[in-house]
Order: structure tokens, then sequence, then C-alpha cells
């Protein structure tokens, strides 16, 4: 009798020390490279160009550390958080503005059955759905190969402040969610704030999503000295300021043995006032865009696994834009090879090539992504650097 009850207690200690179960694990990836473009605006030149050569953080991934964690509160359901940190590994300063976790800081509940509902600062519903398709935003190409200006925010360039965020569990391949990004000011509930929604569906090889963002107030322009301020909601690094913002798209992938193949397209408008804010390097002060700008951008492309270790990534984005009547047009070629030299670590060689006609409207003219912006219409870069996570 006294084995019985004494196995009957261990086993409750035991159930009890599983339902609390929680864990916590530090991880992170450091990308550093040498970029060479043939082609910069030399800051305080009055738009003159020159070739550079620089040593660059992120140009594909960027670098970041982050704690993530979760404790098992029995029936399926967990408490589960995320803090994470982008920084510059070239000179060791925080990326985001200069936040401790800017680039993600979330805490919430996860259901095996529901999905999860999360609080903090996160991605919208564009980067987590239609992201994944493109190959800005991925280990295949990242920050050089974004659309222009990151305009549809594949790149993850901005993060939501204030955000709740809703995640579907995986029903038979089928997911959506959903995000609201508070303004937290009195009397401007709808003047500042953001949302989007997105689904996706996974059958076998094939992958379909799409999603919707908008945002209130992305920040102001001064009419008489085009200065720029971000919105609150959005405020850091992004790459336009207007009174609304709004993005929508939709994309597919398909796999084939080691091969797969894609097409994404998204489209971005602007309102009341647009301006570019992420060329203060450029030596072209702030830089005013009229009323309304539109970005309708078309995306294919592809990778091939040629061994385990090695594989190859390219894609062609056209960008038809419509700046105040002004029509820029934009091609961009991007061709990237990694190879794994362990599990964690890989080295890669990646180099774009971009063309840009009708540039009335636009600061210099061609601009990739995290390089700069050229004097002429036509621009080069390239990257070899290595990656490591842990």
């Amino acid at each position: 009798m006294k084995k019985t009850l004494m196995v009957a207690a261990l086993t409750g200690v035991f159930a009890t020390a599983a339902h609390a179960q929680s864990s916590v694990t530090l991880y992170g990836l450091i990308d550093a490279g040498l970029t060479y473009t043939n082609n910069n605006i030399v800051p305080g030149s009055g738009g003159s160009g020159h070739s550079n050569w620089k040593a660059t953080s992120g140009s594909v991934n960027g670098s970041r550390w982050g704690l993530r964690g979760s404790e098992d509160l029995g029936g399926g359901l967990k408490a589960i958080f995320t803090l994470e940190n982008g920084f510059n590994i070239m000179n060791g300063t925080n990326s985001q503005g200069g936040r401790e976790f800017g680039r993600q800081a979330f805490v919430g509940l996860s259901s095996n059955q529901f999905g999860a509902v999360t609080l903090g600062r996160q991605y919208d519903s564009v980067v987590d759905f239609i992201a994944p398709l493109a190959l800005t935003g991925t280990q295949y190409g990242g920050t050089q190969f974004a659309h222009p200006f990151d305009n549809d925010n594949l790149d993850n360039t901005f993060r939501v402040d204030n955000s709740v965020k809703y995640t579907s569990a995986n029903y038979a391949g089928f997911k959506f969610g959903a995000m609201y990004g508070f303004s937290n000011q009195a009397g401007g509930f709808a003047n500042n704030r953001a949302y989007s929604a997105g689904v996706s569906y996974n059958y076998g090889p094939l992958n379909v999503a799409g999603a919707y963002f908008q945002s209130n107030n992305a920040g102001t322009v001064n009419a008489v000295t085009g200065v720029q301020t971000a919105g609150a909601v959005t405020n850091d690094q992004t790459p336009f300021a207007s009174g609304r913002q709004r993005i929508f798209g939709g994309g597919l992938n398909y796999a084939f043995g080691p091969a797969t193949v894609g097409f994404v397209f998204t489209q971005t408008m602007f309102d009341n006032g647009v301006g570019l804010t992420n060329v203060g390097t450029q030596g072209l002060g702030s830089v005013g865009l009229g009323n309304s700008a539109r970005f309708t951008n078309y995306e294919v492309n592809g990778r091939y696994n040629l061994t385990p270790a090695l594989s190859i990534a390219g894609n062609y984005t056209y960008t038809d834009s419509r700046i105040e009547g002004e029509k820029p047009k934009f091609h961009q070629f991007n061709l990237q090879t990694a190879y794994a030299l362990s599990k964690r670590t890989d080295v890669y060689l990646q180099g774009e090539y971009q063309h840009v006609t009708d540039t009335d409207g636009l600061p210099g003219g061609a601009t990739i992504n995290g390089v700069g912006i050229a004097s002429s219409n036509n621009q080069v870069s390239a990257t070899v650097g290595m990656r490591h996570r842990f």
C-alpha cells in the first residue's frame, strides 16, 4: 500500500513538472561581407558618382541575436516570447534606430489547436506570408535583392510597434493571420495606425500566399522644406513618409526535386505627401516625391541545390512606378551562389544589376537596395561574404 502511494505521489510530481516545463534559446546570425558598387553618388558633390568598395553587414540577412522562450501551460497551450536585436557587425552598433530589440519584441500565448496571439513589436502580414516566396528577405538574396527602395517591405525594412497579432494553426496546409498596430495617442486612434492580414496554402510542392497592409499617417512631408518625418507606428528606417501607405500582393512557389521556381506580385501605393526617408547618406538631403506615388513589382525567381552544400539562386524584377505623373521603370537582375562549410556556416557570392528609365521624379538614378544611389541609370554591385548561425 505504501509503495502504491509513493508511486502515485511521484507520478503527480512529474506530471506537474511536465506541465511547467519551459525553455529559453539563445540564437543569432552574423552576415559580413565586402561589397563593390560601380557607381554611388558622392556625398556633397552635387550628384556626381564614383565607384565604391566597402565592408558591409547584412548584405543578405541582417545580423542579429535573440532570445526565444516558451513555457508549457498544459492542454496544448504555451506562453511564448521573442526578443531579437539587430546590429551592424562592422561597427558594433544597434540597428533599427538604435533599439535594444529592434527586430522583434513580443510575448503571447500559443495553442496547438487555435494558433497564437502575440503583443509587441512585430512583422506585418506581408512580411509573414508573401516575403518567404520572394528571394529578398530570405537566405537566397536578402537585402540587395529587394524591390526598389524596399517599397513593399518584403525585406523587413520596418516593423510595426504597439501591435497585436493573430497567427492561426496549420489546418491541412491552410494558414491565415492578421495584425493591428495601435497609435497609442489620445484622440488619434485612426490617424497613426497600421493593420494587415494574410493567408497561405501549402499542398505538397506548391505554396501560395496573399496579404494586405495599410498604414495611416506613415510620416509627414513638409510642403516647404520637403523634410520627411516617419510615422510613430513604423518609426524606424521607413523608406517612405506619406499620409497613407497601402501594400497588397501575392505569390506562389513550386518545388520539384532540388529546384524551386516562383512568382511574386506586389503593388505599393502612397498618398497625401510622399518623400524618401533613406537617402540622407547620399548627400541629397530630403527628397520629396509629390503627393502620390505607386510601385508595381513583378518578380520571377528560382533556386537550385547543385549539391547538398552548394546552391544557386537568381531572379528578375520589373517595377513599374508612377510618381506625380512620371513613370520610372526599374529592371533588376540578381544572382547568388552559396557554399555551406558546415550546418551553421556558409560563404556566398552574389551580384546585382539594375537599369532604370524615365527617372524624372527620382533622386539620382539606379538604386540597388542597401548599396546607395547611383548618379546614372545603371548600377552594378557584387558582394563576397560569409554567414554564421548560432
